[in-house]
């Protein structure tokens, strides 16, 4: 199965998405029919849709479109780890047999510790009871709360978000690319390939400004640890979903490309044909 491991999907409306800057183009709605013809061209089967909003509706919202929509492999929702009724939300969300994982915006907390307080750390030691996964989502000076955090859950499979968003718009490789290499040191964390065009300059990026990343996490994971995800539609604020793609295709080596664009994903993820055709 060849799979987009990280996309979104919303109905736009400023109270909701408040992160989204006025002049952006991407303040409307991108639902499963914006998505297929791009899947279809770049030879995809479906994928995994992220959650874009802290609020628990947004699990019944990408839920309802994965029941419709079969493109929609897996969703990976949102629950308040911090909660003392974290095992209800959980064990909700994850009664639905396309709910694979969970995610918090991390990066928008201001406490760079945030993932080691003990609210949080209790809320991640309650995922692998219910099977389920855990996105990272850090800004680089986030890396080495991760890194701790990771160590306390061998068990618990975690996956890196957008190579933790590296400074590629300045040419920045340190420390992220040491802290990279600590992480990627933990055999059940994998790293999404994913959200580059952001981290560089929007207008005039060229595909070489990213190759000192795509060696870094290529060296430290491995292919059998990387995963392929567009960022879609938040790329869009960068490039087209097919440079997007063009960018690593071109990067990863076609004997690769088996694990690469979907199978890593739909291991992590627990993704199989009859799994998908569910719900």
């Amino acid at each position: 199965m060849r799979l987009d491991s990280h996309q979104h999907f919303w109905r736009y409306s400023a109270e909701q998405y408040p992160w989204m800057k006025p002049e952006w183009p991407i303040r409307r709605d991108f639902l499963p029919a914006d998505l297929a013809p791009l899947l279809a061209k770049a030879g995809l089967d479906g994928a995994i849709a992220v959650q874009a909003r802290q609020d628990l509706k947004e699990n019944d919202f990408l839920l309802g479109l994965a029941d419709k929509n079969p493109l929609v492999k897996g969703v990976v929702g949102w629950v308040d780890l911090r909660s003392p009724q974290v095992d209800d939300q959980l064990q909700k969300f994850a009664a639905h047999p396309k709910a694979v994982g969970v995610r918090h915006v991390v990066q928008d907390e201001l406490d760079d510790n945030f993932m080691l307080l003990p609210e949080f750390v209790r809320g991640i030691g309650r995922l692998k009871a219910v099977d389920l996964t855990y996105d990272i989502l850090i800004y680089p000076k986030q890396l080495p709360a991760a890194i701790r955090l990771v160590e306390q859950f061998p068990d618990q499979p975690f996956v890196l978000d957008h190579l933790a968003k590296p400074v590629i718009r300045d040419g920045l490789l340190s420390p992220w690319r040491e802290q990279i290499r600590e992480l990627a040191r933990f055999p059940n964390v994998c790293c999404k390939v994913s959200g580059m065009v952001t981290e560089a300059k929007w207008v005039g990026w060229r595909s070489d400004d990213f190759r000192p990343y795509f060696d870094v996490v290529f060296e430290s994971f491995g292919v059998e640890r990387l995963m392929y995800g567009s960022d879609w539609p938040v790329a869009l604020l960068a490039g087209t979903y097919a440079q997007v793609f063009g960018l690593v295709q071109a990067y990863v080596p076609a004997t690769h490309h088996a694990a690469f664009f979907g199978g890593t994903a739909a291991k992590f993820y627990g993704i199989n044909v009859e799994r998908s055709q569910q719900a």
